[in-house]
């Protein structure tokens, strides 16, 4: 198994070198140390395909959570893990659209202003405490407290006060109408924590301790899983929660390792150490078909390319409008995600509500972009950087366009940070230019856009450091208009803006690319990235 092992890793390299010389590159937009010690999972995974109950799951992905506290940070590595061990009020599912109850069973309109949800009965966290109604108000006052500096607060800024009625019934209220509310409730920001946790963190803090380091340390949810372990750098082990209200899970235990090489996850998944790997590089797809099966997931995602828009030259939009008509969309379509995706003309993917085919687009022209240059008073260019972090797509395209950006004089450094130093460096306006993500949860304009582009957001998740009065305006009344023809239109001007604007050049739709063993049943992968292994069972 070793020798066999080492053999892939060998046929990986080899394959990403001829794919390097024909531009035919891997990389991957999402989501970093040590994987290939044996497990029994892996050892299981080679004997006859029968039933069975029990084991470990292995899930091999490129980037370490940044935090398991769920009011931190906004990020999907951090989300796949917690999704685990948290659960929020509601959830919505993608194939139909539709909200479904999770931790709520139930929920009307009072009126414009006032949600009110029943709750499920006989939930506990893992520490024993019960879920209640005082533990939702609990969490989602904590999640609107400053001091927590939550950066998944701008879904929830409209919430006004929490109402516990009884113990079972609890009262959103908001500021003005919020149409997104439900919508809302589904990202994990919403995510229930112990009570108890929470008031340890916040004794904490009053002692000098820094906001949700607790929280961090001890994620106590009502989960089907729940953490045993997180050895940093490595692995984060999750067991099962015997006492979850709902369907037990057919495994034992859940590792996340983290495995920032390609070839050696692909190689992993091939020996049977490990059973779920993410992501599967483009050029890996039919390597990784020859011996386990591959999620093509199209997604609500989008992946960009922002400028920091307080800084010279980029605060000049006739020079971010040159970048983005120099970006060439569908060569980077087709070399670096071997045509998985879709191109990007804008901020919204098809699969998000308030997309509309009638917006301005973002487009490809060389000539026009070298135009708008001179315009912007800089006909001989300009030295810039491009930071990127460790996903070697994103690297890719960072290549390219150095070398694209050259038509234009412009000469361009690219830096690559680890994941967790990328997102806080960039919160705080150090860069340039970069690239990113950005996969909206509540599939909603709402969540999509004013996160990214809110004058509110800067330092947070707007990391173009972007401020738009009008725009603002927009988004805000966005948030508030009930009537979906008149809201449509709305979200249609604020695209508009931002495609005009160009504080970030939008690249493409992912398609999310996850391998998983012919021994596993019941995995898939949701528009946001987020895995679904509650039902997932591994056959020996």
């Amino acid at each position: 198994m070793k020798l066999q092992k080492v053999w892939w890793l060998l046929l990986f390299s080899f394959i990403l070198i001829l794919a390097a010389c024909s531009n035919d590159e891997e990389t991957s937009p999402n989501s970093s140390a040590d994987s290939s010690a044996e497990t029994d999972a892996g050892k299981d995974s080679a004997t006859e395909n029968t039933s069975s109950e029990g084991g470990e799951l292995v899930i091999e992905v490129l980037s370490e959570a940044v935090e398991l506290d769920p009011h931190g940070s906004n990020d999907v590595p951090s989300s796949n893990v917690q999704r685990n061990i948290f659960e929020t009020l509601v959830v919505r599912n993608f194939d139909t659209g539709e909200i479904e109850p999770l931790l709520a069973e139930s929920w009307e309109y009072l009126d414009d202003l006032t949600l009110q949800l029943k709750l499920r009965q006989g939930v506990k966290f893992h520490d024993g405490t019960d879920f209640n109604a005082e533990a939702v108000k609990v969490n989602l006052d904590r999640l609107l407290d400053p001091n927590i500096a939550s950066p998944r607060l701008s879904n929830f800024e409209p919430i006004k006060e929490v109402v516990v009625v009884d113990d079972y019934t609890v009262q959103i209220k908001t500021e003005e109408p919020y149409g997104p509310l439900l919508f809302a409730l589904t990202h994990p920001g919403g995510n229930m924590m112990s009570p108890a946790v929470i008031e340890e963190d916040y004794k904490r803090m009053e002692s000098g301790g820094e906001a949700r380091a607790y929280g961090n340390e001890n994620p106590i949810g009502t989960g089907f899983l729940k953490l045993e372990k997180w050895t940093p750098g490595q692995e984060i082990r999750l067991v099962k929660n015997t006492e979850y209200w709902g369907d037990q899970v057919a495994y034992d235990s859940a590792v996340f390792k983290t495995v920032p090489e390609s070839a050696t996850r692909a190689a992993d998944l091939e020996a049977g150490y490990a059973h779920i790997i993410d992501p599967v590089q483009p050029t890996e797809v039919p390597l990784v078909e020859g011996f386990a099966q591959v999620v093509k997931q199209p997604s609500v995602s989008i992946s960009y390319l922002g400028f920091n828009t307080e800084k010279a030259p980029f605060d000049n939009p006739k020079v971010r409008q040159a970048i983005s008509k120099a970006l060439d969309r569908e060569a980077i379509l087709k070399g670096v995600y071997d045509g998985f995706g879709v191109q990007a003309f804008g901020p919204l993917s098809p699969m998000v509500w308030g997309y509309n085919e009638e917006v301005a687009k973002q487009d490809t022209n060389i000539d026009e972009a070298k135009k708008l240059l001179e315009e912007a008073g800089f006909p001989d260019g300009f030295k810039t950087t491009i930071w990127t972090n460790d996903n070697p797509q994103r690297q890719q395209i960072a290549i390219i366009l150095q070398e694209t950006l050259k038509q234009l004089n412009i000469q361009v450094e690219i830096e690559v940070m680890e994941w967790g130093a990328y997102l806080e460096r960039t919160s705080k306006g150090d860069h340039d230019m970069f690239m990113l993500g950005w996969a909206p949860s509540t599939g909603d304009a709402d969540g999509a856009l004013y996160p990214l582009f809110h004058t509110s957001d800067i330092g947070n998740n707007n990391r173009t450091r972007y401020s738009n009065k009008e725009l603002d305006e927009l988004l805000e009344v966005g948030r508030i208009e009930t009537d979906e023809t008149i809201r449509m239109d709305i979200y249609k001007q604020a695209q508009d803006i931002i495609i005009n604007e160009a504080p970030a050049a939008f690249i493409h739709h992912q398609a999310y690319l996850t391998g998983y063993a012919n021994s596993v049943s019941g995995f898939s992968i949701d528009a946001t990235g987020i895995y679904q292994i509650q039902n997932v069972k591994i056959s020996q």
